[in-house]
Formats: C-alpha cells, structure tokens, sequence
C-alpha cells in the first residue's frame, strides 16, 4: 500500500517543488498540498486544499485521508515589521500548534518532516568554526522569526514526548537560493553598489535550491534522522560573492550594523534585521557530516556553484561610475545621518565660456548729471569756505570749527557714612 502526504505551504516555489517531486516517487500513492494561497506554481498529481493550518478542517483531513507523513514548509523566517509580524507570528507559532496538535491526535500519522532554518544558530564574533546539531542560540537572544523557528522546534519535540511512536525529521537549511528563489540576501548581493561592513568579511554557506528539494524528498522517502543540518559543500567570503557577481562595493563603517541598515533602506530594499546584519559581520558556517552518514545526502552543487547559478539572473551591473553616483546620497546618509551628498566624484569640466553673470548683489554709484541742479545744503553738514579773492593778504584762511557739546557730568546722590559703632575698648583706646 502506497503512502499519504501532506504538504503545507505549497503556495511558495520550494513547497510546490516538493510536492511535485514526492507525487513522482514511486513509494507515494498520494500527495495533498495544504495552504491559503492558491499556489502560482503546477503542483503535478498532487492535489490542492485551500484551508489555513490553523482551522480545525485540518484534524478531519488528516483522519479522512489516512495521512500517514506531514511535510510542514510553511514556516517563514523572512524579516518582519509591524501588522506583517504579527501575521507571521501567528502563522508560525499558532499555526504550527494547531498543526502539531492534529497530528497527536491522528492515530495513522507515523512521521512528522519539518523545514527550519540554520539561522537558529545566530551570528557572533564567539561562535565555533563549525554549527553541530546540538548547538543552537540561546532562547533569551533570539528575536522575531529567528526566535518562531526555535519555538516550532520545541513543539515538534513535545508532539513526539506525547507520540514516541511518531517519527521526525528538522532540516536545519542553509540560505537557499538559486535563479527561480527570492531572499533578501540575494536582494542585497544584486545591489548596483553593495555596502560591506567595514573591518568585516563574514562566511557564506549556502544551498541551491536543487538541493533543498532533494534533501527534503530524502527525508520523507528515507529514514528518520532527527535534526540535520544541509548545506553545500565550501564557503564564500562576502566580498568574493560581490565579485563574483560583479558588483561595485563600498566599506561602511558600522556599529551593530546600523549605518548599512540606513543604506540598504535608501536602497529601496526590504529592512534588514539584527539577526541578518549580523550575519553580514559574521557570517555562519554548519557541519553538514550528520546528513551525509544518516541521511545519505551529498549536495550536487557547492556553494561557489550555487551561488553563480543565482547571479546568473541578477539585472546587469552597472557602471562603477554610475553605481557610486547613484548611491552617494545613501552612502552619505547611512555615514551622516540628516544630510545629503548630490555627487561622490567630481563632475567634467565644462567647456570655457564668458563669465556668469554674478548673482550677488553690486553696489555701484551714480554720476552726477550735468543738467541736475545742485543739490541743497544740507543742514549739520561742516563744510569749508573757499578763500575770498579780496582777502589774499590775510595769513590764513579763517576756518569755521563748531563748538563741541559740553559733556554732562554725571551726578550722584551723596554716600551716606556708615555710622561706626564703638565698643568700649575702642572708646578706652581713642
């Protein structure tokens, strides 16, 4: 007898891809995609229920259909602010509950496959060369769908506690991409200037999304292996993933990456999370050798690979010149908060002309006009005489000087002496 699955969130490229792929298998009798969305995407011979997991109708169709393995996708580790956070997190906590809580009570329900993420790990300057399984970031740290992932993992372990005889899968995933993927990661390395954190080169791993799929197909078809970290084989230095797709860069100096955070908002990009400048400072790396012995998964594609696979539908680079122009207003607000920069290089030289006209104001004087009368004397104006001709002989011309003003003396009332009070030994002295 073949086997019944149900897979959430069909309605993104990875959940439709899986589906796809476990309808082809030839283990697989049936496959049912659960989600809100109508998916975009062919599905194959699987089949589509339009229904949200957090409906009760998610219990009866688990029992109607004698579901025997649940592929649960549908968790979403994007960067959330505001109403849209809040959507999320009641998708990927109440939701998941729901889920997990219909899945106790399915009696033909034999194995539970979860979709995480490696960014449970986080990102820090103390973190070991390589994340094992059994290393994740403190609870009391971890923040928004970071934070969802870890308390979705812990809800997988509970249903397990209560169902021993439930087995389970969690595919700790690397960042996923490939030419049909979208992630702000892959937003950001398409930038026509890419801003780096200056004094940083953080490592990437990543995973095609070839590889995604297949390593989530393994795990419903192949043995129970509990939590495996996927990843390609090699790493990326950030500033060797620029280059290779062709990118300017520009270094930013950052604090708790704050000022890139400014620069790729100005960019027009989805906002970045502390969790994701984090990793743009220290990157992460997962020790995939749990996958290649349990699950007996080895990634087609490196991460070099992969990650060309993904430029490879990036738009065209632009111009270094262009590029640095365009995003010098970004530049300078990101390192000067509240100013703005209009150019970072210096513009061609115009060919010579005659000199602008001056926009400043110019003081000039009037000539006198020949026809305009003279002007009246105007009254406490001193002017000298000219010498009378009938008065040559006189020594000196006399010379009309006025009389200065006699300055007021200020007066001030009399001081009044302070009457000196004697004691009596100053009377027996005088």
């Amino acid at each position: 007898m073949g086997r019944t699955i149900l897979v959430t969130g069909v309605s993104r490229h990875l959940g439709a891809r899986v589906a796809r792929g476990l309808a082809l298998h030839r283990e697989v009798t049936r496959v049912i995609g659960l989600d809100v969305i109508t998916p975009a995407e062919e599905l194959g011979r699987a089949e589509f229920v339009r229904a949200d997991i957090r409906n009760p109708v998610v219990a009866r169709l688990l029992n109607q259909a004698r579901v025997d393995t649940v592929v649960h996708l549908a968790l979403s580790v994007a960067h959330a602010r505001g109403r849209a956070r809040t959507s999320q997190k009641e998708d990927n906590v109440i939701g998941t509950m729901q889920l997990f809580a219909a899945c106790q009570q399915a009696s033909h329900l034999e194995r539970i496959v979860l979709k995480s993420t490696g960014s449970v790990y986080g990102s820090s300057p103390r973190d070991p060369a390589m994340f094992t399984e059994e290393q994740t970031a403190p609870r009391n740290r971890a923040q928004g769908s970071i934070r969802d992932a870890l308390e979705v993992e812990s809800y997988l372990r509970s249903t397990r506690r209560r169902r021993p005889d439930l087995a389970y899968s969690t595919l700790r995933l690397a960042n996923v991409v490939g030419p049909h993927m979208s992630s702000p990661l892959l937003d950001y390395l398409s930038l026509p200037l890419v801003p780096i954190p200056l004094g940083y080169d953080a490592r990437l791993q990543l995973l095609h999304e070839d590889d995604a799929v297949a390593a989530m197909i393994a795990a419903v078809t192949g043995p129970a292996v509990g939590v495996v970290n996927v990843a390609a084989q090699g790493v990326l230095k950030l500033s060797q993933a620029v280059a290779l797709a062709g990118r300017p860069f520009v270094l930013i100096p950052t604090y708790t990456g704050l000022s890139v955070d400014r620069a790729l908002r100005l960019g027009n990009l989805p906002r970045f999370g502390k969790a994701d400048l984090d990793y743009l400072r220290f990157g992460r790396v997962l020790d995939t050798s749990r996958a290649r012995e349990l699950l007996d998964f080895r990634p087609r594609f490196t991460t070099r690979e992969a990650f060309l696979s993904a430029a490879a539908a990036f738009p065209p680079p632009v111009p270094a010149v262009s590029a640095v122009r365009g995003w010098a207003g970004a530049v300078t607000a990101a390192l000067l908060p509240g100013r703005t920069s209009s150019a970072v290089l210096p513009a061609a030289p115009e060919e010579a002309g005659p000199d602008p006209e001056p926009s400043y104001d110019v003081l000039t004087l009037d000539e006198p006009d020949a026809q305009q009368p003279a002007a009246e004397a105007v009254p406490n104006v001193l002017t000298l005489d000219e010498p009378d001709p009938g008065s040559v002989g006189r020594s000196e011309a006399q010379t009309v000087r006025p009389t200065p003003t006699p300055t007021p003396t200020p007066t001030h009332p009399p001081r009044r002496r302070r009457a000196r009070h004697l004691s009596s030994a100053d009377e027996e002295v005088r």
